[in-house]
């Protein structure tokens, strides 16, 4: 399960016999969510947020939250996607300590 980001507690990452469509998991605490992306052409589309079956999914500011780091970081997530269940490479964690703008 390698985790790739942090941004305000939540911990966001892949488990490792993902599938396809490319989406991330975000967890913090009991609470988790994921988020697919919709690609056409090379650009994300779409990205989607959804419950994780059996889990109770992030609420408030943890969703909020969630939704900006995706806005802000989907194409390094998709990126992180490829590398690490295409090309098989390690994927770096990064913990983003400052409030994206």
């Amino acid at each position: 399960m390698p985790k790739i980001f942090e941004y305000f507690g939540i911990i966001l990452f892949f488990y490792s016999n993902e599938h396809e469509p490319i989406h991330v998991h975000a967890k913090k605490g009991e609470f988790e969510s994921k988020a697919e992306f919709e690609i056409i052409e090379g650009q994300i589309e779409k990205i989607t947020i959804s419950s994780v079956f059996g889990k109770r999914p992030l609420k408030n500011n943890d969703l909020k939250h969630f939704q900006e780091f995706l806005d802000k970081f989907g194409l390094k997530i998709v990126e992180k996607w490829v590398d690490y269940f295409i090309y098989h490479k390690r994927v770096e964690f990064e913990k983003i300590n400052s409030k994206l703008k």
